[in-house]
């Protein structure tokens, strides 16, 4: 009977080249991260594989439709929540249905569901919100040319970011916007820190925040997310989306390769640099060639030059957009978008026609298994190091993290800092800020004085935002006003209020607040960069009557210099998000202003494009400037 261990040998063998003694492989989180991903990719289908590269809205999602499909990632869109005024628990019971829909495949591996989390966890009612990126490029301490820039600060709001994504059972955020927008015109220019490429790539210390800090041992270039605290990260638009012509969004950007990669790259190479775990690509083109289709820098450049381990994800639609008319040509579309390297499509819509045709062009020899393989083992290479497949489901354990008091605070700070003084008092006058807490009456003025959606701008709730105090909480600047100055002080609103009103309302001074409206992407695309009306005859009205601080909220600047002769004191405030009585805070001296402009501000729109180092740099006021006071005593 000696021939029985050999037996056993040779079935144990066997069964271990099928998957049956070894089928655990995968699954063991002490087992090195490539024996896993080699593991799991042996034993998937084509189908299985092609799943993994699908994104689809959780609108067209169901549980069953993710475990018949293989779905890899699910995502909201701007504005797509569970229900209206969503809690975190109902957030969590959404994601984690879906979850069970992936986990109930014969591999059970666990999708990952992503949100735009743009300045803060901006889907969802009662999140602490952000000032945007154009307010966080304000915060630095230092002068633009100065290579001391101190990101600190946006590191602690990726890190809050992180924690309230968390909160709702999310784990990856279609952030930060890396782009360096040259043109203020172009719609999408507050989600860039600023016009000078070291400021953005200064600013990649938000990655870190997101992600958790990168080990001293980790190769570049290889994804890091630390445990259920943080969150996967998505640096974007890759490349150039900054740059566009006019600053139209999705058009076209026109730049040498030395100039493309000096400024427009110049992040990206710190992203990488910093284990970001996935690159999001650009709608615009470069140099007439779609970035969806751009195979040089999207494999050649991103993944083979930089080193780039994580995956490369498309913008929504965005392989759709390769042809014109959009959707021309979809199956064209779909070849030229996961040959040009993008590993992940956001289809969002229509999965079933993105799938078909993917496994039509593999089947029929026109993409290569080879291609497949590498994308998917970049997914499965994010999925395996943020603990996904040992930790698939959410639980309620950081609900109390969406806009807790510590995180509202944080941002708060962060609004103090960002703000801009570009004027403190007329020539030959004494300085109007800071404000008089004791001042027996005042008044508190314009459109955006009192409007907590305009103060957050675009992707707060809603896409293109909302207007009114409603849709989800936190501080205007009246508000804001009303709690900082003496219990007597009477504070007095008026939206738009006449010149005689002023003259004889026996008001000590006034605070004008007047700006842009809400809005995103190409909507904000924008010729003139006017003021929302009546905001100018606000100004002409209430600066014509008695002395007065205009502060405005805008997303990048505006036409302001007809105004700036009859305006005391000038305060740029950007999109401050949820916490206005961060404005206050200054206006009214318990802070001082430190903030710099992170952009050349115009005087005229007739300029634009001007960027700092143009050979005719004439602006109203350069980038960096910025006027500081102290604390009042």
């Amino acid at each position: 009977m000696a021939f029985l261990p050999v037996l056993v040998l040779v079935l144990l063998a066997s069964f271990g080249s099928t998957g049956l003694a070894g089928s655990d492989r995968y699954k063991d989180p002490t087992a090195p991260l490539n024996h896993r991903i080699n593991d799991l990719m042996r034993r998937m289908t084509l189908e299985e594989k092609i799943g993994q590269m699908t994104q689809i809205d959780r609108v067209v999602a169901t549980p069953e439709i993710v475990k018949k499909y293989f779905i890899g990632s699910l995502l909201s869109g701007g504005g797509s929540a569970p229900l209206p005024q969503a809690t975190p628990k109902d957030w969590i019971d959404m994601v984690n249905s879906f979850q069970k829909g992936a986990m109930s495949t014969r591999l059970q591996i666990p999708m990952i569901y992503g949100v735009d989390a743009v300045h803060g966890h901006n889907n969802v009612y009662d999140a602490t919100l952000f000032p945007h990126n154009v307010g966080l490029g304000a915060t630095r301490q230092v002068a633009i040319n100065s290579n001391l820039l101190d990101p600190e600060l946006v590191k602690r709001i990726g890190e809050a970011t992180a924690l309230e994504v968390r909160a709702t059972g999310i784990s990856y955020v279609f952030a930060p916007c890396l782009a360096v927008c040259r043109d203020p015109r172009w719609g999408r220019c507050y989600e860039s820190y600023s016009e000078d490429p070291n400021t953005v790539r200064a600013m990649t210390e938000i990655i870190p925040g997101l992600q958790g800090e990168l080990p001293p041992s980790s190769r570049k270039g290889v994804p890091f997310v630390d445990g259920n605290h943080h969150v996967a990260a998505c640096a974007k638009h890759y490349v150039g989306d900054g740059g566009t012509h006019n600053g139209i969004n999705e058009n076209n950007t026109i730049i040498s390769r030395h100039g493309l990669l000096k400024i427009h790259m110049a992040p990206y190479y710190q992203a990488v640099k910093k284990g970001v775990a996935t690159v999001m690509v650009s709608y615009s083109s470069w140099n007439g060639k779609k970035m969806h289709a751009n195979r040089e820098l999207v494999t050649g450049y991103l993944k083979n030059h930089l080193k780039f381990r994580g995956f490369v994800i498309s913008d929504w639609q965005g392989i759709d957009k390769i042809t014109y008319p959009i959707d021309a040509n979809y199956t064209y579309s779909v070849q030229a978008g996961i040959l040009a390297g993008i590993d992940m499509v956001m289809v969002p819509l229509n999965y079933t026609e993105f799938i078909g045709d993917l496994t039509y062009l593999v089947k029929s020899g026109v993409i290569p298994m080879s291609r497949i393989d590498d994308a998917v083992r970049r997914i499965l290479r994010v999925k395996f190091t943020m603990g996904l497949f040992e930790n698939p489901f959410a639980d309620y354990s950081l609900v109390s993290e969406l806009g807790s008091q510590a995180h509202r605070e944080l941002a708060r700070e962060a609004v103090r800092k960002s703000l801009v003084l570009l004027k403190n008092g007329k020539q030959d006058e004494k300085p109007l800020l800071p404000l008089d807490k004791a001042a027996p009456k005042i008044l508190v003025a314009g459109s955006h004085a009192d409007n907590l959606g305009y103060q957050c701008g675009g992707w707060t709730i809603e896409w293109q935002g909302v207007s009114g105090n409603n849709a989800t909480k936190g501080t205007t600047v009246l508000s804001g006003v009303k709690s900082t100055v003496n219990p007597k002080t009477e504070v007095l609103f008026e939206n738009n209020p006449d010149a005689d009103f002023v003259k004889k309302g026996g008001f000590s001074y006034a605070v004008v607040v007047v700006g842009e409206p809400p809005y995103a992407e190409t909507a904000g695309d924008s010729k003139n960069l006017t003021i929302l009306e009546p905001g100018p005859s606000v100004i002409q009205n209430v600066c014509g009557s008695v002395k007065c601080a205009v502060v405005i909220i805008s997303g990048r600047p505006v036409v302001i210099e007809p105004y700036v002769s009859k305006i005391d004191a000038l305060v740029a405030a950007w999109l401050p998000g949820t916490e206005g009585q961060g404005i206050a805070d200054v206006l009214f001296g318990d802070y001082g202003f430190t903030g710099r402009l992170p952009r050349t501000w115009f005087r005229s729109v007739d300029q634009l494009p001007m960027n700092v180092g143009d050979k005719h740099y004439d602006p109203l006021f350069p980038i960096g400037f910025g006027l500081t006071t102290s604390p009042a005593r």
